[in-house]
């Protein structure tokens, strides 16, 4: 009997124990909707605060992450949580770049929450409406500026978010020849008030016919006195075609360098015999050196004496060049001094034609015409 109610005792507390078991139980599992970036979730959760939910959904948060409930906030059954993830949003306006976090999932979305303005007929590097993923995102926007085209004989003022130079030509449908010029580059940045040149350039081909010099070609002769000269072949100028590349910019020539150059006709050289006879000096005046006593003037062989100045002096008769020879006839100092020179000047450059012939015939007749290197000229 004893037994019996034992047995019936054990029983009841079992099942008390079981009771209680299950309510606890119910108490700690609880219904809660999570929403992840708009996608949601419903799910149970044994647990008592929100960081408990998001472990068991396996959604870990970082601090860009945006978790409504806080993390550390109890929840009940039927609580709604909601996780927004941070992306990074590098923004570059017009040449300056900007890092933002946002929890927007749309460019567009990120714009407007971040106060990020594009203007009228801005260029975005991404489509408004596309998606901005957890891996975040780079975004351009350039904002229209004013600017002016010179182009075509034609200023143009327009209005344009191209990024550079180049891009702006290319929406203006300005096509580049390989020649033409562009100030500034096509790789400049645009910025406002920017005055962007564009200059045609042609190059073109000329020709033109021009002379070749002849050169002179000088040979020695042995029949020839020394200081004679004789042409053998005369010099014959020669031609040839010449090629230029003209530079034309606008219509205008700025220059032309020369390509190339063909000789049509050869040019013939001047062959010039030079003598190397030695000329023998008479030991005696072969003619009559006049009258050489006195101060009279004495013009015997005038004509001779004017063709050795000729080839001595030029036929300068006062030139006096510092090489210490002086007159028409080229007297030494102490020569013009040694034949009585003195009865007319101190030198000879200083005394007349019709004088300095006077001491010439003086020294011929005792020298005849070996004091002369013009001597041939005679």
């Amino acid at each position: 009997m004893i037994s019996s109610l034992i047995g019936r005792a054990a029983t009841v507390g079992a099942v008390a124990a079981i009771a209680l078991t299950g309510f606890g139980a119910a108490r700690l599992d609880k219904s809660v909707d999570l929403s992840v970036d708009g996608q949601l979730t419903s799910m149970h959760v044994f647990g008592s605060t929100v960081a408990d939910a998001l472990a068991k959904s396996g959604v870990a948060v970082g601090d860009h992450d945006l978790v409504s409930p806080a993390p550390d906030q109890a929840i009940e059954d039927g609580s709604a949580i909601v996780v927004r993830y941070g992306r990074k949003l590098t923004v570059t306006v017009d040449g300056t770049t900007t890092d933002y976090w946002t929890t927007a999932t749309t460019v567009d979305q990120a714009m407007s929450e971040l106060g990020i303005r594009a203007l009228s007929g801005a260029t975005l590097s991404v489509s408004r409406s596309a998606g901005l993923g957890r891996e975040g995102l780079a975004l351009t926007v350039t904002n229209p500026h004013q600017v002016t085209v010179v182009v075509d004989g034609a200023t143009r003022a327009e209005s344009t978010s191209s990024a550079t130079v180049a891009d702006l030509l290319s929406a203006l449908g300005v096509t580049l020849g390989a020649n033409d010029r562009v100030v500034p580059a096509t790789d400049t940045a645009i910025t406002e008030g920017l005055a962007v040149a564009v200059q045609r350039v042609e190059l073109r081909t000329s020709t033109a016919t021009q002379k070749v010099a002849f050169k002179t070609v000088k040979k020695d002769d042995a029949t020839l006195n020394k200081g004679q000269t004789k042409v053998a072949t005369p010099g014959v100028n020669g031609e040839q075609i010449v090629t230029f590349t003209e530079t034309w910019v606008d219509g205008k020539l700025e220059g032309k360098a020369q390509a190339s150059a063909k000789v049509t006709k050869p040019a013939t050289d001047k062959v010039l015999l030079v003598g190397t006879k030695a000329v023998a000096v008479a030991a005696t005046p072969p003619v009559s050196a006049g009258n050489t006593s006195g101060a009279g003037i004495n013009l015997a062989n005038a004509a001779m004496w004017d063709r050795i100045a000729k080839c001595e002096s030029g036929g300068n008769w006062h030139i006096n060049t510092g090489n210490g020879y002086y007159g028409g006839l080229q007297f030494s100092y102490s020569t013009w001094l040694s034949v009585g020179g003195a009865d007319f000047a101190s030198r000879a450059d200083l005394a007349s034609r019709e004088e300095q012939i006077t001491v010439a015939n003086r020294l011929y007749a005792k020298r005849g015409l070996q004091p002369w290197g013009c001597r041939w000229a005679a």
